[in-house]
């Protein structure tokens, strides 16, 4: 098989569905001889993203791909639309999340993630907090896992993020439906205490008020 050969293959059994993305690993699964891959590389056919991660030349321009990119190292081998179907999968949260949905301005520099198992990494720019994130609390957004907003808000609460900059996410949240008051009224409770609010209703009602 040529190299425009595999790497058409490539581009219809993996990248389609990845955002124009593949890994190293997935390719060389698929059967593709490293010195092939290698070539496409070098003849930019394949552009470097990160390590191990690389991109169809040509596709378009999926948005945050730096973040899908370091998703996706955490997992090099398992396809994309596999992993996010699975329970125990790492989901984007915190100020990442919050970043997906364009709430907030609260910078994300570093690519935050929420991971049911001890995961490693040698990315500096990437932060993991050893957590299992429910199906209720997540949902699918660009094609990643990512925190829905009553989780975002209670996790950066959690972080001891900036309140003002908290209440401008949770105010953002409810006017665009994304999540209801009662909904982080219930998410906040367990940190109700600390905020010297009485309950979650207290505390979400307070986030709602300060930002208004």
């Amino acid at each position: 098989m040529s190299a425009v050969e595999v790497l058409a293959r490539l581009a219809v059994e993996v990248a389609e569905d990845q955002w124009g993305l593949v890994t190293r690993a997935q390719a060389l699964a698929a059967g593709v001889p490293p010195a092939t891959f290698a070539r496409l590389v070098a003849a930019g056919a394949l552009v470097r993203v990160a390590h191990g991660v690389y991109r169809i030349a040509g596709g378009s321009d999926p948005g945050h791909l730096d973040l899908r990119a370091a998703w996706l190292q955490l997992d090099p081998l398992a396809p994309a639309w596999q992993r996010v179907q699975a329970d125990r999968v790492a989901v984007v949260s915190h100020r990442s999340a919050a970043e997906l949905y364009d709430l907030g301005d609260l910078i994300a520099d570093t690519h935050e993630f929420s991971v049911p198992v001890r995961t490693q990494t040698r990315r500096r720019d990437v932060r993991m907090y050893l957590r299992q994130v429910p199906p209720g609390d997540r949902e699918v957004v660009g094609g990643l896992p990512v925190t829905r907003a009553h989780r975002i808000v209670a996790d950066l609460l959690d972080g001891h993020e900036d309140g003002s900059a908290v209440a401008t996410i949770a105010v953002q949240a409810v006017r665009r439906g994304l999540t209801t008051v009662d909904r982080i009224a219930a998410a906040v409770a367990p940190l109700a205490r600390r905020y010297h609010a009485g309950d979650g209703a207290a505390l979400a009602n307070q986030l709602l008020s300060d930002a208004a």
